[in-house]
């Protein structure tokens, strides 16, 4: 049933764009309109006996073998449209742009002759092809029945959903995103969520609503690189399922699995290797009709060697109907100039690979949907005539080196994701790029803002009007020495309201704009300030009900909270190297009741917090380099914090610290316990340690004068010891044979050194 859904949807598709007015109007301009047509009533005939054909193909062995060719049929008329509707979206695109190399411009030529050339005798051959099927039918007596009409099934052609048109789904996708999140007894078994529902409902669309959350991608990439259930099992479940649907077209490459009928395979995966070479993928040199050319990377993070000759070789040897094609993780220096001829791709993933540029052919694939650039960290320009790839709907640039975006990048408009924008300082690579991709979605990042001449250059960017960003990252390369320009500038780049991050990062000006006070972004659960040098205040943050991670990073001048607090639903606060700051929140115990963590680094003039201050809530707190926050740690009333399981100390104090921790200081609640960077500290507390019943793992480093453990044994409770860089005291832990041996022996781990 699947085998002949997939085959249905395929028709129907087929059927919409032989019935596209603009499909007909380009070919009829040309050739001979009669062939579609012709070739329209033969798929129609064919569709209908689909229901009769799905019941037969059980006891019919005939009908198995009619419907079986019957794909491989559609699949070939499915590409000979296709190759129809790419010379229409390529006359469409060289029309409105006349520009390009001639080398490019040779490459189209040549494609436009053989297309005219071959085109129609290609169509009469297809028709034949389905006259046969069409009599074939007749011969073993298939007929219309009622029953499902396949054709009306439509598979999704990208995993992109518009979400501004998606009503009544926001509390659902939250409920399954919390167990897909969730980090429980079974956290490392592969569990499956079933969606189920009547057709029509919108479980397609929920389920592409979860796949786009950036929050999933995040939390499976963690947890595939420390579990053994990653998501190899995943794509060993897509793989039994495409097998299943689609046969012998489907083939997965595997040690000393052969392939039977390479000629027909269409859809071909492969585990991938540390090195490739020709002769491994020359089991489907007789695939002449490729589609999928998919790597599946079972160890996340293993990079493989390729040749700039091998891969010259298997895109030589690539037909031109290729629609997937993925080599990410390949130590790849270059792309050959050759890919231009593969006009037929939708997805194209060259991630973590090094190539420093694109070449220009690149620009003529204009059914390019997907490109995916993210970690090529020596990629530094995009070709020119980027802007010509108009099909584009995913464009990733994460964490490359690219100095400047393309001339006339404003040209992708259907663009809903584009993960980095960098601003030139060469005319046409200016920020007013954005100016008219009002379909962005997800999370960006736009950087060179120094780039940026004025407040009016950076209105052309119309960041407000993209309602469906999530994420936002406004970053300069430099502090400029102007800060009211660069005032203006941040004052005209406002986001849309219902933006969920916003981080600004390396800002000159001396005050957070008015927007960032003003407008209320309920929907905003996490602010990073970061390098913001000038600015003497924070802006008020009352405006951000749903607020839950704030991060303020290197911002030196700031030396207190604004006066209306924080809000109230924050569970973490992470503040570094704020040399200025004073106090935290006044009144955190009662005004931010969900605090679990909070993380302060290198604030040396936060003077205290007395008992009481700190909210019950807390779980995590982690002082670094707060010299008198140090000082005052005998009032902190750590013991009436019920909650509190972590605690990381790694500070010098402004009294002499021999003995940590002090007796009374710590609660029994902890399970994880760290400390360090105490010159004067000699030895441990055992009256402080003694009440750390559930103390599970501990961290002792950069003590140069810890000379002993100096209690009788470690809590019995811990499973795991850390030991580094306190000279006097690593030898008295030596297994076995050191002085302090027994007193840790019973420790399942221990790592000293």
């Amino acid at each position: 049933m699947a085998g002949e859904a997939l085959l249905g949807a395929a028709l129907g598709v087929l059927l919409d764009r032989l019935a596209s007015k603009e499909f007909t109007n380009f070919f009829g301009r040309k050739h001979d309109e009669r062939l579609l047509k012709k070739l329209k009533l033969k798929l129609l005939g064919l569709n209908k006996v689909l229901n009769d054909a799905e019941d037969k193909q059980f006891t019919d062995r005939a009908v198995k073998e009619w419907l079986d060719e019957l794909k491989g049929a559609v699949y070939d008329a499915e590409d000979l449209v296709d190759e129809i509707a790419t010379e229409a979206l390529r006359c469409k695109v060289e029309a409105e742009c006349q520009s390009g190399s001639n080398q490019v411009q040779s490459l189209i030529s040549s494609f436009t002759k053989l297309f005219d050339n071959e085109i129609e005798s290609k169509l009469e051959k297809m028709i034949d092809t389905l006259e046969d099927f069409s009599n074939e039918k007749d011969v073993l007596g298939l007929k219309e029945v009622a029953g499902r009409n396949w054709s009306q099934t439509r598979l999704p052609t990208t995993s992109l959903v518009d979400e501004s048109d998606v009503y009544g789904r926001e509390n659902d996708k939250e409920e399954i995103m919390k167990l897909l999140l969730s980090d429980g007894e079974s956290s490392n078994k592969l569990d499956v969520i079933p969606i189920v529902g009547m057709g029509g409902m919108g479980k397609t669309t929920l389920a592409q609503l979860l796949y786009n959350d950036g929050r999933l991608y995040g939390h499976f990439v963690e947890k595939r690189s420390n579990a053994s259930t990653s998501l190899f099992v995943m794509h060993d479940l897509v793989h039994d399922l495409a097998q299943y649907v689609m046969g012998d077209f489907c083939y997965r490459m595997e040690d000393g699995k052969p392939c039977s009928k390479s000629e027909i395979v269409r859809h071909f995966s492969f585990v991938s290797r540390k090195l490739a070479g020709v002769n491994t993928f020359k089991v489907i040199k007789d695939a002449k009709c490729l589609r999928t050319f998919l790597q599946i990377d079972p160890m996340y993070g293993v990079e493989g060697w390729l040749s700039n000759k091998v891969l010259v070789e298997i895109i030589s040897g690539m037909p031109r109907l290729l629609r997937l094609l993925t080599l990410p993780r390949y130590d790849v220096k270059e792309l050959p100039y050759l890919i231009g001829k593969l006009i037929h791709l939708r997805f194209l993933d060259l991630s973590y690979s090094y190539i420093t540029q694109l070449p220009e052919s690149v620009c003529t694939l204009y059914n390019l949907e997907t490109l995916l650039l993210s970690n090529c960290r020596s990629l530094t320009t995009l070709p020119v005539d980027l802007g010509k790839l108009i099909s584009l709907r995913r464009l990733d640039l994460s964490k490359t080196s690219l100095k400047e975006m393309p001339v006339n990048i404003s040209r992708l408009k259907d663009l809903q994701r584009l993960t980095a924008f960098v601003v030139g300082n060469c005319s046409g690579s200016g920020i007013n790029g954005l100016k008219e991709l009002n379909s962005l979605g997800g999370a960006i990042t736009i950087s060179g803002l120094e780039n940026v001449t004025s407040g009016d250059d950076a209105s052309e960017a119309k960041l407000k009007e993209k309602k469906q960003l999530e994420s936002l990252t406004l970053e300069w390369g430099s502090t400029a020495e102007d800060s009211q320009k660069e005032r203006d500038i941040l004052e005209n780049l406002e986001p849309p309201t219902n933006l969920k991050l916003l981080e600004i990062k390396n800002y000159g000006g001396t005050k957070f704009p008015n927007w960032l006070g003003d407008q209320p972004f309920g929907n905003m659960v996490q602010l990073c300030l970061e390098k913001c040098e000038n600015c003497f205040s924070l802006p008020p943050l009352g405006q951000m009900p749903s607020l839950q991670t704030l991060t303020i990073n290197d911002c030196p001048e700031i030396e207190s909270f604004p006066e209306g607090g924080l809000p109230t639903a924050l569970t973490r606060l992470d503040i570094k190297n704020c040399k200025k700051l004073k106090s935290l929140p006044e009144q955190m115990h009662t005004l931010l009741p969900s605090l679990k963590s909070l993380h302060l680094y290198d604030c040396p003039e936060i003077e205290s917090f007395l008992e009481g201050d700190l909210p019950s809530s807390l779980t995590d707190l982690y002082i670094w380099n707060c010299k008198k926050l140090v000082g005052g740690r005998r009032d902190w009333g750590l013991q009436t914090l019920p909650s509190l399981k972590s605690f990381r100390l790694w500070s010098e104090s402004e009294d002499v610290l021999e003995s940590f921790p002090e007796e009374g200081l710590l609660p029994p609640t902890l399970t994880h316990l760290g400390f360090g960077g105490m010159p004067d500290l000699k030895s441990l507390n055992e009256r402080g340690l003694q009440p750390l019943v559930s103390l599970e793992d501990m961290v002792i480093t950069d003590c140069p004068q810890l000379q002993s453990l100096s209690v009788e044994r470690l809590p019995t409770s811990l499973s795991e010891l850390i030991i580094s860089r306190c000279p006097l005291l690593e030898p008295r832990c030596r297994r076995e044979e050191g002085e302090d041996w027994h007193k840790i022996a019973h420790i399942p781990r221990i790592y000293i050194g």
